[in-house]
């Protein structure tokens, strides 16, 4: 796809040269440490098929069997119409057994910086966590993944789905009025740039979005991107890889839309209330930082954590951590919210 040629240095000028950085915070620093430095090497476009390789080896993909959990979810695996020219739209419907619905929908797009990761492997944590005690149903989105696809084709894909589950909500028995758009890392900014689509387009009205240390910004010129970058699990190389994998000659251009970066926005008005979660010490903070400030001044709703001492994906690799909990459980308070603010 031309990546190495159109590769650029995410080193650049006009953002000044840290000094210090965020500390770790203790428990999540050890579990760091104690990775070592494989998880942690930079991908570069020399690497990043050998990465994608890697990962689709090693990250975990339940079948939808393992997903019923003995009967406590029904799973289903959708093949839905795709964008217009494109292929169809893979979604993985659950839901915890004998709820009768209408039920709440998490429209959820996973993480893997748009060209990693799998919508099966997030479900297990998301029913466990959010379905089984929230009463929810969960789809999750296979959207194609960069270089194989580029910008606007994986957020077509999930545009595409989102138009079939709302247009189809009485035979998934949903409730079309009580739907979040909710995504991590690259997935976040999946959903961002969702609403904003939706938003213009005139196309389903989601309840809100769910951001989690979402990945907004092609441009890598905030100060806590060059702040953290090799500190934590994203570096700033890694992040131009998978920013140029998507985008292509078009990262870093000045008339970028906002829909391939949602930081790129200029026009935040008339979005669903969002939650934001980041960690002080990720390279994502400030971008995170800058999107929910945007809103608000906007006139909308935002809803801001800055973890502190976290680093990106803290909540996924070291789960059992007290900062890992408290995030979880700040996050279902916000999703229990907007779902009973709309109860029908």
């Amino acid at each position: 796809m031309g990546l190495r040629r159109s590769f650029r240095s995410p080193i650049g000028d006009g953002v000044p040269a840290p000094k210090a950085a965020p500390p770790f915070d203790p428990e999540l620093g050890a579990v760091l440490a104690d990775m070592g430095k494989g998880p942690r090497e930079p991908i570069t476009p020399d690497n990043l098929a050998a990465r994608q390789q890697l990962d689709a080896a090693a990250r975990p993909r339940p079948t939808t069997e393992d997903l019923r959990a003995d009967g406590r979810f029904e799973v289903t695996e959708l093949r839905v119409p795709g964008p217009p020219g494109g292929p169809e739209v893979t979604l993985v419907s659950a839901r915890p057994s004998g709820l009768v619905g209408p039920l709440p929908l998490l429209y959820y797009m996973h993480g893997g910086a748009m060209v990693m990761g799998n919508a099966w492997s997030v479900l297990p944590r998301i029913l466990r966590e959010w379905a089984l005690p929230l009463g929810m149903a969960v789809i999750s989105v296979e959207y194609r993944l960069a270089p194989g696809a580029r910008y606007p084709d994986p957020l077509e894909d999930c545009y595409a789905g989102l138009l079939w589950a709302t247009g189809h909500a009485a035979e998934l028995d949903i409730d079309p009025d009580r739907v979040i758009i909710g995504g991590k890392s690259a997935g976040g900014g999946l959903a961002a740039a969702l609403a904003l689509l939706a938003r213009d387009r005139g196309g389903p009205e989601p309840l809100g979005q769910l951001l989690l240390c979402p990945m907004l910004d092609d441009r890598g010129s905030t100060f806590s991107s060059r702040q953290m970058s090799g500190l934590g699990l994203w570096d700033l190389t890694s992040n131009a890889t998978a920013w140029q994998a998507l985008l292509g000659d078009r990262h870093g251009a000045e008339d970028l839309p906002p829909y391939a970066a949602p930081a790129r926005a200029t026009d935040l008005s008339r979005l669903p209330p969002a939650y934001v979660d980041v960690g002080s010490a990720e390279m994502f903070r400030d971008e995170g930082v800058a999107y929910a400030g945007a809103i608000w001044q906007a006139g909308g709703q935002a809803e801001l954590h800055v973890w502190p001492g976290a680093y990106h994906g803290f909540d996924s690799v070291a789960p059992e951590a007290a900062l890992s909990r408290d995030a979880r459980n700040a996050r279902t308070r916000w999703l229990q919210r907007q779902f009973a603010d709309r109860r029908t």
